[in-house]
């Protein structure tokens, strides 16, 4: 019985219980405040749904501040509870088997009846799955005492609301104020999320650094993390200079923006200024419609289409070469199956509607009168574009162009596919290099240890991409500052 309680149906039917109590709760207290001024309600303080929408909080919060506590601590209170009734089978047993035996019980506790793989449990071990029992029993219990309260708690709530009814009650400043709580601890979540992440970040890569001198990571020209992550495994100590992974994210990132930036800004110059409003709504959906391409379909277009366009290039400019100037020994361009140009020209295609979608918007929002001034001065359409558009478009504009950097700079999926693994400085765009991204995908996938340099470098190397994404953040920000003082 207590296993069916643990089933999602359950909480869904929960919800809906809720949903309609809250519902019921409205209409009774705007029914009680209309009822105590006898359908006046001028001789009310806040309109009588101010009255609902009160009584309707005071019956909601409770019960579902306790289901959303039961969701997120429930779970390990009845596991604590349970550990306290521990079978002696298994708590005669030695530390490592007796947590094994622990977590295995704890698993199959989580699985509903109709999962087979319950009676393979009860097969393997008849321990185990006494224990899973009791432990879904306490489960069961635990989630049938939440919403026991959470009962009491919303009708104490409906009661106490419903009898604090009165002419003079400030129904609405009490309604908004919730509101004004509400949107404050939206805020506080979103704040809090990214405090959580940077200081994620900070710790772990302290840890690193550790063991790892920040010299040598910030400096250090030579990248390799194949350490050994077990005492018993063959591995070398590993070299963490990370400038080739910088130096490969920023070469990818501006091959990028050099397709991007000019594509995206000139059509948008075109479709806010020059085209009609039927081009216009022809063109820009097909535009957007790059953004909302998956970017694993752009790596494999790269992979397998651009990569070997840009290998066989490579291959004609060097026998060019070659040609014009018989002298030079050896190839000048040594052009690899997978290279940063590959890389930077898929991902320049993919971040255009970025530039081309936020232009065209702050392009179109600057005021007709300016075009309007500049026209009656005398000047042409062109001028009135390169001189008075633009600059006044100009904070927007900068802001399209950081979001697209940023959104290269943290491109995975295309550079993992066409830009290679090879950690190196070059200025040659033919050859692979490496980039932050691709390292983390790297250094995070298979056989990990949080304790090795190896991994702990990913949060590194992570912390990097998000100061290099904050100084792009402030440049923008002082050069957006400057020309809104000019134009304001």
């Amino acid at each position: 019985m207590f296993e069916q309680i643990a089933h999602s149906r359950l909480a869904v039917g929960l919800l809906a219980v809720l949903a309609a109590g809250t519902f019921a709760a409205f209409f009774l207290g705007r029914r009680r405040a209309l009822s105590i001024v006898s359908g006046k309600t001028r001789e009310l303080h806040s309109r009588p749904s101010y009255h609902g929408y009160l009584v309707a909080l005071t019956f909601l919060l409770p019960g579902l501040v306790v289901l959303a506590a039961n969701a997120m601590i429930g779970d390990v209170l009845a596991d604590r509870l349970a550990l306290s009734r521990l079978p002696a089978e298994i708590a005669g047993l030695d530390p490592t088997e007796k947590a094994e035996r622990i977590n295995a019980a704890l698993e199959l506790a989580r699985r509903p009846l109709s999962d087979p793989s319950r009676l393979e449990g009860e097969a393997i071990d008849a321990s185990v799955q006494a224990y899973a029992t009791l432990a879904a029993e306490i489960r069961g219990q635990v989630k049938l005492a939440a919403v026991g309260l959470a009962s009491i708690l919303s009708a104490i709530g409906l009661a106490v609301a419903l009898t604090r009814i009165r002419r003079e009650q400030r129904a609405r400043n009490q309604v908004e104020g919730a509101i004004r709580g509400l949107l404050m601890l939206c805020s506080g979540v979103a704040i809090a999320t990214t405090l959580g992440i940077v200081l994620s970040l900070i710790f772990e890569t302290l840890r690193f650094f550790g063991e790892v001198s920040p010299a040598e990571f910030l400096f250090g020209l030579k990248w390799s993390a194949q350490t050994n992550i077990r005492p018993d495994q063959v591995g070398s100590s590993g070299a963490f200079g990370a400038v080739p992974l910088f130096y490969g994210s920023l070469l990818i990132t501006f091959i990028a923006m050099i397709v991007a930036a000019p594509v995206g800004l000139f059509s948008a110059i075109y479709l806010s200024e020059y085209a009609g409003p039927r081009l216009r709504g022809s063109v820009k959906p097909i535009l957007e419609v790059l953004a909302g391409v998956p970017t694993v379909v752009y790596g494999f277009f790269a992979l397998l289409t651009v990569a070997p366009a840009v290998r066989a290039f490579g291959d004609w400019l060097n026998e060019l070469i070659l040609a014009v100037a018989p002298w030079i020994e050896g190839p000048v361009i040594d052009a690899q199956p997978t290279s940063a140009l590959a890389a930077g020209l898929v991902m320049g295609v993919m971040i255009i509607p970025f530039v081309s979608s936020l232009s065209d918007d702050v392009i179109n929002a600057a005021p007709q009168s300016l075009r309007d001034g500049a026209f009656a001065l005398g000047a042409t359409k062109s001028e009135t574009v390169r001189h008075v558009i633009l600059p006044a478009a100009l904070p927007g504009v900068v802001a399209a162009l950081l979001l697209a950097v940023s959104r290269a700079v943290g491109e995975t999926m295309i550079v993992v596919m066409a830009a290679g693994q090879r950690a190196q400085i070059t200025a040659d765009p033919f050859q692979d290099v490496t980039t932050i991204t691709v390292q983390i995908v790297d250094l995070l996938t298979g056989d990990t240890e949080f304790d090795s340099p190896k991994t702990l470098s990913a949060f590194a190397l992570g912390f990097g991409l998000f100061l290099i994404t904050l100084v792009f953040n402030l440049i923008a920000q002082r050069v957006v500052k400057a020309y809104r003082e000019k134009y304001e």
